[in-house]
């Protein structure tokens, strides 16, 4: 039984993982505390994680009717993310390791995502990974547990942060990914042509600054917009981010050979880029995996499944185990 952790920014939670019938994942929202500032405050978001994790904590366990002395292992992510936030998470971890003399696997948050599509599905390999969120657009190829190429990345905004920065110029509230999803369901994502953002022939980067700005000047050219169009500008822009995320995995699978594709992180949750992965996928024999929604946004259980594929990495030496808000692992 992995017992693991999540406090990389604003979302606390805790997770109880013995294999994919037996585990539990308790997930503390801060968005109540962070919309009123269209963004996380990191400090406050700390505070909200000593004030929770505690309680996560036993629930986590009382879901699979286990205590702490049924736990193997302890897992944490240990960057990269805010450092107060992560700072909280690890210490927890380190203390309630120490204190109950449990082995404790350090896990990069990224790493998480990685694998969480394959949570209730078989893991194989090789396959591109394609990581979306609020801080992240990451295109890998991936050879095995440990062996990750990273092939292309945002220059600028995450894909996620252009969501939320959208959603700020519109006027239409925080977190900008879901209410861009549900406002482009009324819309007509043809009506504006928004660029799409550094189509160049072979590069796998992306730059989503570009498609904000154009629709913060289309907004600023139009100050008395109506509902119909501001629903035709979320469809527009969402398209014109979804489309260019799909061009550049695709184009990586060409270019390494690889026909399974997964793709993971928050923005991974919205219904047009689901549906759009999934019919091109088909239509080009290419296989690809989804996490479920649960798996979409931060979790402590996408920690406790990547730390269940590396049982090698535990250890008893809690000195070493240290937050780290630039942590790579590629």
């Amino acid at each position: 039984m992995i017992l693991a952790f999540d406090t990389s920014c604003d979302d606390t939670s805790a997770a109880c993982f013995v294999d994919n019938n037996r585990y539990s994942n308790i997930v503390s929202s801060q968005n109540d505390i962070h919309a009123k500032y269209g963004g996380i405050m990191p400090e406050m978001a700390a505070r909200r994680h000593i004030e929770v994790i505690g309680y996560l904590t036993k629930e986590a366990l009382e879901r699979v009717s286990a205590s702490i002395s049924d736990v193997d292992y302890v897992a944490a992510t240990v960057g990269p993310g805010l450092l107060p936030s992560l700072l909280i998470g690890v210490s927890f971890a380190k203390g309630l390791a120490y204190a109950n003399k449990k082995p404790i696997i350090p896990i990069n948050h990224i790493e998480g995502h990685l694998f969480a599509p394959f949570f209730d599905k078989k893991l194989t390999f090789p396959f591109v990974a394609l990581i979306v969120s609020g801080g992240h657009t990451h295109l890998f190829a991936v050879r095995d547990v440990g062996s990750y190429e990273l092939v292309g990345k945002t220059l600028d905004d995450a894909v996620g942060e252009a969501f939320d920065k959208v959603a700020r110029i519109l006027n239409v509230g925080y977190p900008g990914g879901p209410v861009i999803d549900r406002l482009s369901k009324s819309g007509n994502p043809d009506r504006f042509n928004i660029p799409m953002g550094l189509d160049k022939k072979k590069s796998l980067d992306f730059s989503f600054s570009g498609t904000k700005t154009f629709v913060k000047n289309l907004v600023n050219n139009h100050p008395n917009l109506s509902k119909t169009d501001i629903c035709d500008i979320a469809a527009s822009f969402q398209k014109a981010s979804v489309d260019i995320l799909w061009k550049k995995t695709k184009r990586a699978c060409n270019l390494y050979g690889i026909n399974k594709i997964a793709v993971s992180g928050g923005v991974s949750a919205n219904s047009y880029l689901r549906e759009s992965f999934t019919k091109n996928a088909k239509k080009d024999g290419i296989e690809i995996f989804l996490p479920s929604k649960e798996m979409t946004t931060d979790n402590a259980l996408m920690i406790a499944f990547i730390a269940s594929l590396k049982i090698d990495t535990a250890t008893f030496d809690y000195g070493l185990i240290e937050a780290n808000p630039r942590l790579k692992f590629y």
